[in-house]
């Protein structure tokens, strides 16, 4: 059945993205927050919720856990707590909940994992390809598509969707929206105006919201979103379903932002508020076809660049802010 075809028998879809200041290590209070959240987004009409990366567990921290302390926080997938505390949820609700967690297997090998839960359980679990805030990580092997509501879903975990070739991948595997659940910006880096935010602008933020807003909206947050966010939607004609933090996660100042985009790569919806908040797009199925983006996927030219994008190489990720703890 061709494409065009058969996004006109799809059905529009309701889904929210949400962002909240998580605590470290206190999943009970973060599984909390998500449940009211979800109440909130389904009073909204949404039928998918969406958290960011370990918006169960908290996330910075675990840059100072050792192998032992990350097994401990870690849990096996789907028989966790936190899974069954999520199916609750999303039982409660009738909706589908998505949301990030370290995980742990019977070998005691981690991964970074990304997990959509419907009242019957999970429906789909991603492991962060590129993986870095601790060394005891290992990395995804492989994408993941699920299908739920009668759309095709992918997921990339923050810095997967930095590799352009893995959003590509994802789209080509049949996601017509992707869950991009990230903890990111106000870090520095090599790139002009980047750097941390001042945790006493957020203490200050109900004083002095506008000092706030100028470091949250310039070039080492949003700012810098905006270079590349709604080319991976535009570029793909998929949606794209960002999820970040705002707030304090461990030391580090994030800036929320959480926003849905569509496949022209324009803002559908966009969380503004300083503090816990979630917001409803609806998804329509006719933007997957009338965007650039799917003239253009049916205009590649595999037989020119397949050698090349496929050619051997070595993998080597470096983090500019991230330096390898004290012995």
């Amino acid at each position: 059945m061709a494409w065009d075809v058969k996004y006109k028998i799809m059905e529009d879809i309701k889904i929210a993205t949400a962002q909240f200041e998580n605590r470290s290590g206190d999943k009970d209070y973060n599984l909390d927050v998500i449940d009211r959240l979800c109440a909130k987004a389904v009073g909204q009409g949404a039928r998918m919720v969406a958290f960011h990366e370990c918006s169960v567990t908290g996330y910075t921290f675990a840059r100072h856990l050792s192998r032992q302390q990350m097994l401990d926080l870690a849990e096996y997938i789907p028989q966790g707590p936190s899974i069954e505390r999520l199916r609750a949820i999303a039982r409660k609700y009738d909706i589908a909940v998505l949301a990030g967690l370290f995980e742990k297997d019977e070998d005691d090998q981690l991964h970074k994992a990304y997990v959509c839960v419907d009242k019957n359980g999970l429906v789909a679990k991603h492991w962060k390809l590129h993986p870095f805030i601790n060394p005891n990580l290992l990395p995804g092997e492989a994408y993941t598509v699920f299908e739920w509501g009668g759309w095709k879903f992918g997921v990339l975990i923050c810095y997967d969707n930095n590799i352009v070739e893995n959003v590509r991948a994802t789209t080509l595997l049949g996601a017509q929206a992707i869950f991009m659940p990230h903890v990111t910006m106000c870090t520095p880096s090599t790139r002009p105006g980047a750097g941390f935010v001042d945790p006493a602008l957020w203490r200050n933020r109900e004083k002095d919201p506008t000092s706030l807003r100028l470091e949250f909206d310039g070039m080492k947050g949003r700012g810098w979103l905006m270079k590349w966010l709604p080319a991976r939607a535009y570029d793909n004609a998929v949606y794209a379903v960002f999820a970040n933090p705002i707030g304090m996660d461990d030391d580090q100042l994030k800036n929320g932002c959480s926003m849905i985009l569509d496949p022209f790569g324009d803002i559908l919806t966009e969380c503004r508020t300083l503090g816990d908040d979630v917001v409803t797009a609806t998804l329509t199925p006719e933007k997957l076809t009338q965007a650039g983006g799917y003239r253009y996927i049916q205009a590649r030219r595999p037989d020119l660049y397949r050698d090349i994008i496929g050619k051997e190489h070595t993998p080597l990720q470096r983090v500019v802010w991230l330096k390898p703890e004290k012995k």
